[in-house]
């Protein structure tokens, strides 16, 4: 049985987030019920949870989390750029040379087929080089190139669109790839922001 050696590993980083977002969020949501007089040292957990509870989740638009995904297939940021309500900048294909592509393995891939995989993906390479040195710009050259190929991505989205996202993609029914870096994200969000995000949980 082939040992499954350099698997790329996903990596999530946080970029940027609104500073003091809990109490951003806490100040635009007063300001429906004109309640500014009910600030206090610890009022936006009440507030927020209760926001949250009653399906009031507009004030939540009023922060914002970056962040950058690295190692991720294309398949994977295929999925993610469908949330529409987000601000996508992502490694292109276009200017970046992808002869020595890295790429994603299935982690459902059997082991005694990860040499078969990793030799196809090396077929792929030389295919992507051929047309290249046949004069193809890289633009089209990249038509050749698979889902596997590994990305490089980055994603603002305020703190409701992330909900929304992390609610759909912890799913189990989730593809596991999108899943494993929803998790990452919903654990910094959680960190930084647990009243927004302490009632995600992923699925089991």
């Amino acid at each position: 049985m082939s040992e499954v050696k350099n698997i790329v590993k996903i990596e999530v980083e946080l970029v940027a987030i609104t500073p003091n977002a809990e109490k951003v969020i806490e100040e635009a949501g007063r300001t429906c019920y004109l309640s500014f007089e009910k600030i206090g040292a610890n009022s936006a957990e009440e507030f927020i949870h209760r926001l949250i509870k009653l399906g009031h989740e507009t004030p939540l638009e009023h922060a914002y989390a970056t962040f950058r995904i690295k190692n991720c297939s294309r398949a994977m940021t295929h999925q993610l750029v469908r949330h529409r309500l987000m601000a996508i900048s992502q490694q292109s294909q276009r200017y970046v040379d992808e002869e020595q592509f890295e790429y994603v393995i299935p982690e459902t891939m059997p082991a005694e087929y990860i040499d078969d995989y990793r030799s196809d993906m090396n077929i792929i390479q030389k295919m992507y080089a051929k047309w290249r040195q046949r004069g193809l710009k890289k633009e089209d050259a990249r038509f050749v190139l698979p889902n596997a190929c590994t990305s490089e991505i980055v994603v603002s989205a305020n703190f409701r669109e992330w909900r929304h996202i992390l609610q759909i993609r912890l799913s189990k029914k989730a593809q596991w790839e999108i899943r494993r870096a929803c998790a990452v994200i919903c654990d910094i969000l959680k960190d930084k922001a647990p009243n927004c995000f302490d009632d995600i949980e992923e699925a089991d």
